[in-house]
């Protein structure tokens, strides 16, 4: 899966969405991924929803006699037109503190004390987080457990009727597991091909492998902070890769834009795109990435009229890398990979293979995005597990032959890839 995340703030009204579903097309991505587009409460965040069967008034155009539903739908045949798959937030864990719920169904929550529990996280640095603008589920102890899972499949079956084919699941580490396996069981015998991913970012290796099991299609991987040097990546990748793929990303909704991070460094962005294409199985990119925009996206205040001016342009890059994504199976796996060092340390080498034997590759990335670095590898050929052909398939500058000793002056950031042909 290729997705590309289309934050409806950013987007504006559903009427004004086609050209960034026609460029997230054009650029080669295959879903597109929004946000909770869903009736707020009090705080305005997309995540805190008072209605989860309204749409948003901010994203529909209200001088027009269309309904909301029919705004969607046709927001949905634009998309795939295009070719795109539509995929939207499904946010299960909490609602609004203010949504009617609340007063409908106590029993459906979680209680801290007398008053509802609010859901929190602990930061790296062990600062507790607490979302004073939402209500937690109680989806493991509640005594009316049965009626909350028929809610939350009606609201699947909801989603689903207004175009959506896929579900990005929030904090599915949070909820049992059970809950998850019964919801996707049920949903998938009425539509068996309804696609769902977990979003596990935050919890352990552990947890991502367990929630996996649940019958989820992928979860996401923590790739995008990686060292490049480091074993932990690779160590999380081998415990999970049996169980689920998963997706990476340069940057998220959730971070602060790359571009912004790496100082303004074009090669950074390329690099940190091409590696996380190539690492494993699927990829997300959120709206802008691709213009190298600076202003972190908010669930609260971000509005349409906040979209810059490119900075940069990087739309054919990442259509040239998602084609190469596309080409080559071994890209489209969790096959097993292996770091090799170098005589360099400032280059990492990484060899990757298909699970089923159709193919290998070595990828070659400068991590340093500011300098050039030297290249020298006496045989390609010795880190292959099969013997074959290679070649060099590099978005820039490919070599039509590569020789023995191998030497190359490695730009900025740059990435070579490899691979087997068949």
């Amino acid at each position: 899966m290729k997705i590309y995340n289309l934050f409806p703030r950013l987007a504006g009204h559903f009427d004004r969405w086609e050209p960034h579903l026609k460029r997230a097309a054009a650029m080669g991505f295959d879903w597109v991924f929004v946000n909770p587009i869903q009736k707020t409460g009090r705080s305005g965040s997309l995540y805190s929803i008072a209605d989860y069967f309204a749409i948003n008034k901010d994203f529909l155009n209200s001088s027009t006699d269309i309904s909301p539903k029919e705004q969607v739908l046709a927001m949905v045949a634009q998309a795939e037109n295009h070719g795109l798959s539509m995929m939207i937030d499904l946010v299960i864990n909490h609602c609004a503190i203010d949504s009617d719920l609340v007063k409908e169904h106590p029993e459906w929550f979680l209680r801290d004390g007398k008053k509802v529990a609010n859901p929190f996280c602990v930061e790296p640095d062990g600062s507790k987080v607490v979302w004073y603008d939402l209500a937690q589920f109680d989806h493991a102890n509640s005594s009316a457990r049965t009626a909350l899972l028929d809610y939350c499949v009606k609201l699947v079956l909801y989603l689903i009727g207004i175009g959506f084919r896929g579900f990005r699941c929030d904090a599915a580490y949070q909820l049992p597991k059970a809950t998850w396996t019964q919801l996707i069981q049920r949903v998938r015998k009425m539509h068996p091909n309804t696609v769902f991913i977990a979003e596990t970012l935050g919890c352990s290796p552990e947890q991502t492998k367990d929630t996996a099991t649940a019958g989820f299609d992928a979860v996401f991987n923590s790739s995008k902070w990686w060292d490049f040097s480091s074993d932990w990546l690779l160590d999380q990748y081998e415990l999970t890769r049996y169980v689920a793929p998963s997706i990476s990303f340069p940057e998220s909704h959730d971070t602060e834009r790359l571009f912004s991070e790496s100082g303004s460094n074009l090669n950074a962005m390329k690099q940190r795109y091409l590696f996380a294409t190539l690492f494993s199985t699927g990829v997300m990119i959120p709206i802008g990435f691709e213009y190298g925009f600076r202003s972190r996206l908010d669930v609260v205040n971000t509005r349409s009229e906040q979209w810059e001016t490119p900075n940069v342009d990087l739309t054919h890059f990442i259509a040239e890398i998602n084609r190469i994504k596309d080409d080559y199976p071994v890209f489209q796996s969790e096959g097993a990979i292996k770091k090799i060092e170098l005589q360099n340390s400032a280059v990492l080498l990484l060899h990757k293979c298909h699970p089923k034997g159709t193919g290998e590759a070595l990828l070659i990335i400068n991590k340093d995005p500011w300098n050039r670095q030297h290249l020298q590898i006496d045989n390609l050929y010795r880190y292959l597990k099969k013997p074959a052909p290679l070649l060099d398939v590099s978005p820039e500058w490919p070599m039509d032959y590569l020789p023995t000793p191998f030497e190359f002056e490695l730009a900025p950031g740059m990435g070579r890839i490899l691979v087997t042909t068949p």
